[in-house]
């Protein structure tokens, strides 16, 4: 029998190397690739590669590609991701 619970979903989507430290960084706004890696102690391209696939893939990222010189790539919240800022705020505050 499938487990229904949403919260239990929701850790599951939070869960993985990288992905908290990413969700919270995307509620300032924009993020790209190599800042990500710069600024993500410990993490490497491969690792942030795999987290941004996955956050995208879980409909909490959306990839845009910015047409400007140079041509770059930014991840922000979607709007489900948007809809999970207060459950993130509320949890970073239990600790």
């Amino acid at each position: 029998m499938e487990n229904s619970c949403p919260a239990e979903g929701l850790l599951k989507m939070l869960s993985g190397k990288w992905k908290p430290q990413i969700f919270r960084m995307a509620v300032d706004g924009p993020l790209r690739f190599n800042a990500l890696v710069r600024q993500i102690n410990g993490s490497n391209k491969q690792s942030i590669a795999v987290a941004l696939k996955e956050m995208e893939e879980q409909g909490l990222l959306e990839k845009t590609t910015v047409r400007l010189k140079p041509l770059h790539i930014e991840y922000m919240l979607s709007a489900k991701g948007k809809m999970l800022i207060p459950v993130f705020h509320q949890l970073e505050n239990l600790l």
